[in-house]
């Protein structure tokens, strides 16, 4: 299982919002590319970026802070947050992105998402924001009458790499990542999940991997954990964590 660190960008800082508020952010870094270089020396494998300002805009905004993240690097990034064509798609791939998170779209233009994961095998996921158990867009601005598993069972063998599944309700509020809906999706899935929302400390991610041993014939399984808060406030600790999961493989 790998832990994504999560890097937010707002107005070309690192932020982490509470329950995707925009009038709840905390500034951890006003240099993005900085605290990617730190995630990389701890030993992070991957990082995960949300361009916040694009999943409201439609359309990238923290273009810069991205392209010096990249070049900050060399850890495979993937990235979400106003990407909703193949043209947006294919540019940040070209740049160096390595999967790109598509959010908004799968709901409203889920032919792209398919079309998108035939053109570039592998390199994208779908991500999948809940609240209340129904699916939100538009920078979770916008809740639609649909399930988080309705939505991701549209994508069955598409070739989606991943899907990446938030309980709102618990992002940014360090209350424990939502394990029994994670689980829950993974196992109804053959796509692979990663978990995100909530993750407050080592007990979490001792949890989903407990769940992993129990279900490793069902579905695609859990395949990842992202954190943000908990590691920016150092409730989990980065290096810890990612100990446990090497011995736990």
């Amino acid at each position: 299982m790998i832990l994504f660190p999560a890097i937010d960008l707002k107005g070309g800082q690192c932020v982490r919002l509470i329950k995707g508020d925009m009038a709840q952010a905390t500034v951890f870094n006003t240099d993005p590319a900085d605290q990617a270089r730190q995630f990389a020396a701890a030993g992070a494998a991957w990082l995960h970026l949300v361009d916040l300002d694009g999943a409201f805009a439609g359309a990238p905004v923290n273009e810069a802070a991205v392209e010096g993240i990249l070049s900050a690097t060399a850890l495979p990034v993937q990235l979400g947050g106003g990407i909703r064509d193949m043209g947006r798609i294919e540019a940040w791939l070209k740049k160096g992105v390595a999967r790109i998170i598509l959010g908004t779209v799968a709901l409203k233009d889920p032919d792209l998402v398919k079309q998108a994961c035939r053109r570039f095998p592998g390199k994208i996921a779908v991500g999948i924001d809940a609240k209340g158990g129904k699916v939100a867009v538009e920078g979770w601005a916008e809740t639609s009458e649909l399930t988080a598993l309705d939505l991701a069972r549209r994508f069955e063998d598409a070739g989606v790499a991943a899907i990446i599944y938030t309980d709102i309700d618990r992002d940014g509020l360090l209350q424990g990542v939502n394990v029994t809906a994670t689980a829950e999706l993974a196992a109804s899935l053959s796509i692979p999940v990663i978990a995100s929302g909530g993750v407050s400390s080592l007990d979490d991610i001792h949890a989903l991997l407990d769940v992993l041993a129990a279900s490793r014939v069902k579905g695609g399984g859990i395949v990842g954990v992202i954190s943000g808060r908990a590691i920016y406030d150092g409730r989990l600790d980065l290096k810890e964590a990612l100990q446990l999961l090497r011995e736990r493989a």
